[in-house]
């Protein structure tokens, strides 16, 4: 609990009474290490069909089913400490057979970027508890059940294999051409699964006579090569004395990517099928996925440019395909219209920002509109499920404004219904039945609280409030983040939140620290618990304003939930807008009597970095300090499908490529900190050695840590620790 001393003291015949908060300081370290984490209701995965949910409980060696509606267990599926045959220590996830007889069991997993990784499965029939390997053969990747639960088709080594259960679990081999760096069948390459969000490129079509999958070609697609040390955390033995380098596949814009073809293979007779599907010879294909009919999945082509979606519904018999659906918008479509496509029985949902918002389109599975979800100048920003029984479609939506979400039914008949009613951030997980839903609610300044309700809203139980968090956090100096509006000199309208010390003086100026990301679609300037520069209720913000600091974020042009006018006015020219808009914040701040426009510091990691950098060296000195982790630094250096969505290629748009922080190191202004790991799979390494070369050339000052065998996140041990606390020090020395 917060204490209180109160001080009595004299002046002349007054008595002022002076209250002074006695608080507990927060500290880096027990930022980084969970001490403040919220409880969470994680790992839910409803029970198709069904009121219930199974989930791993949190010592790894139980999953036990429950109901929505009471929250109360109903029974265990799996216990790791009773098992017939083999057994495992810990279970790291699950799959559930079609039929909810038989689950795989997922152990000992191995990430290989960010949504990929290898594990060792087991096969589990839960009535007899009977345990077995799937394979004896070494790790596997994206196991895939048949849609009868005889079959299980998965990947190992780049080549597609496949389990019979109704024959002692016999293997055999589907694809044998897989091969590191040259071909890989059913799993995306690095840059389909880090820019299309996928790790899964293969399915068994509606019977299971069919296993279909999409092949990458990518033995013309030139290698990055990363320097790996021995180091501690994580640690590699192997270079223990030498490094060693891990090269892979890596198109950069405007360079060769991996060829896409689409494949089948009759379980039958094993005869394999090349797929007729129309794609220009540099497309794309983002998805191959099942229908309800045998006689049909459906692959998605897109050109280059990322401009046109077509969905064509194929055989995988014949090979025939035919064009369901055709989605072209202005400039690119959105990867949200990837991740958030349902695919039901009868129907397809499929969301566009044709009319300049993201809205839903229900279409039928001959690829007619049904009906449009969503009507307002507002974003629909997740899809919850199809109920086939009755036409209801559950989503979220920004609809009160750019920092809120609420939960939503769209009825068949047209009428949309509001299930949720407190202002902040909601978000929702459905029965497999669609009769209730786990509704996670937080604000800025509250974290999560986890509610059951019916389809109705109706609130039946709050299973996780946070309450002993909040409390906790009673005992820190964590104030309410003041969310706040201004216009720039161009005439832009601009969001923003601040954090101000808690015994916050408004005769004193501050030293301001910015934090930002920046990139097309994101936000950070949002009414949840997840605000703040590292999560968690911007805890580490609140470290900084305990430090004397006012950090302040502003969402600047190209950022999410305000339309795709708004979205995507950067176009061509990453970095341009959102820079200019990050120092037009600074000139604000400036103008406050409570700031030190003098003492005005600006920081980011990815995209923020970049953007930290592009507005340090923007024209207008007002930034005296800066740190950029882990940031892109010249957009040629960049992946392909990620950098091209927004720019084009280099050849097509030199001018836009050539302003970047490489091209403006000239105009830095600031004393500069950059950050990177050594690891990073996705901003390379190369941005920043090719950045420091120009700023020495330039003759810039800078400073620069890095982090060994650390990818994007730069985590692992105390690594994170040490990060953000070279940041707050940084700031400390430099912003007076």
């Amino acid at each position: 609990m917060m204490k209180k001393i109160t001080l009595l003291i004299m002046v002349g015949y007054l008595f002022i009474w002076y209250p002074t908060l006695a608080q507990n300081k927060l500290e880096i370290k027990t930022i980084t290490d969970g001490t403040f984490s919220a409880q969470r209701m994680s790992g839910i995965i409803p029970i198709d069909g069904t009121d219930q949910y199974a989930r791993i409980e949190n010592d790894g060696t139980q999953i036990k089913t429950y109901s929505f509606k009471t929250g109360k267990e109903t029974g265990v599926l799996f216990d790791a400490t009773h098992t017939q045959g083999e057994s495992v220590k810990r279970i790291d996830g699950y799959i559930m057979s079609p039929a909810g007889g038989k689950m795989l069991i997922q152990t000992n997993t191995k990430p290989i970027y960010r949504r990929s990784f290898t594990a060792d499965y087991y096969i589990y029939t839960i009535a007899s508890r009977k345990l077995e390997r799937l394979s004896d053969g070494g790790p596997q990747q994206v196991p895939t059940w048949s849609p009868d639960g005889n079959l299980i088709a998965f990947v190992r080594d780049n080549n597609i294999h496949l389990i019979k259960l109704l024959y002692d679990n016999a293997e055999s081999q589907v694809t044998k051409d897989g091969k590191f760096n040259e071909i890989i069948n059913g799993i995306p390459d690095w840059v389909n699964e880090e820019e299309f969000s996928f790790n899964k490129s293969l399915c068994f079509n509606a019977d299971g006579t069919m296993i279909c999958w999409i092949k990458y070609d990518e033995s013309a697609v030139k290698e990055y090569s990363l320097q790996y040390f021995q180091g501690m955390k994580p640690a590699k033995e192997q270079y223990a004395t030498y490094p060693g380098v891990y090269s892979y596949k890596y198109p950069k814009a405007g360079e060769d990517n991996s060829k896409v073809t689409a494949w089948s293979f009759d379980v039958k007779s094993r005869q394999v099928k090349q797929l007729d599907i129309p794609i220009d010879a540099d497309g794309y294909m983002p998805r191959i996925l099942p229908t309800a009919d045998p006689a049909k999945v459906l692959v998605y082509t897109m050109n280059r440019h990322q401009d046109a979606l077509n969905i064509y519904q194929v055989n995988p018999r014949s090979t025939v395909s035919q064009l369901l659906i055709k989605e072209s918008v202005p400039k690119y479509v959105k990867e949200d219209v990837l991740t958030g496509a349902i695919i039901g029985k009868s129907h397809l949902l499929l969301p566009s920002d044709r009319d300049g918002y993201m809205h839903l389109y229900v279409y039928t599975m001959n690829g007619t509109l049904e009906r449009k979800i969503g009507d307002g100048n507002y974003d629909i920003t997740g899809i919850y499920g199809y109920d086939e029984a009755t036409g209801d479609v559950y989503y979220q939506a920004a609809t009160l404004n750019a920092h809120d979400r609420q939960v939503y039914v769209s009825h068949k008949g047209g009428k949309s219904e509001r299930l949720t009613q407190q202002e902040g951030w909601n978000a929702a997980i459905f029965s497999g039945d669609y009769k209730y839903f786990i509704n996670t609610w937080s604000d800025k300044d509250h974290p999560y609280i986890y509610t059951v309700r019916d389809n109705h809203g109706k609130i039946l139980s709050t299973p996780v409030d946070n309450k002993e968090l909040t409390t906790k956090l009673n005992s820190y100096p964590v104030t309410k983040k003041e969310m706040f509006s201004f216009t720039t000199s161009e005439g832009v309208t601009l969001d923003g939140w601040m954090v101000k010390p808690a015994n916050f003086d408004p005769n004193r100026k501050y030293p301001v620290i910015l934090f930002q990301y920046s990139g097309p679609g994101s936000q950070q300037v949002v009414n949840s618990w997840n605000i703040g520069s590292m999560g968690n209720g911007a805890l580490f913000d609140h470290y900084l304003a305990q430090e004397g600091f006012i950090v302040a974020c502003v969402d600047g042009r190209g950022t999410g939930a305000r339309g795709a006018e708004w979205e995507k006015c950067t176009y061509l020219a990453l970095g341009n807008l959102e820079a200019k808009d990050q120092v037009e914040t600074a000139l604000w701040l400036g103008k406050q009597p409570f700031v030190d426009k003098e003492n005005i510091g600006i920081w980011g990691w990815s995209y923020g970095g970049y953007c930290t950098l592009m507005s340090m060296s923007e024209g207008r000195s007002v930034f005296k300090a800066g740190v950029a982790v882990a940031p892109p630094t010249s957009y040629r250096f960049y992946d392909s499908i990620y950098t091209e969505r927004f720019m084009r290629t280099p050849k097509e748009n030199q001018r836009g490529y050539d302003d970047n922080p490489i091209s403006r190191a000239d105009k830095l202004h600031g004393t500069l900190l950059l950050c990177h790991g050594l690891a990073d799979d996705n901003v390379h390494p190369q941005n920043t050695y090719e950045y420091t070369e120009a700023l020495v050339q330039a003759d810039k000052d800078f400073k620069m840590n890095v982090y060994t065998n650390s990818n994007h996140s730069i985590y692992g041990g105390n690594t994170r620790n040490h990060l953000l606390r070279q940041i707050a020090q940084f700031f400390k020395d430099n912003l007076k």
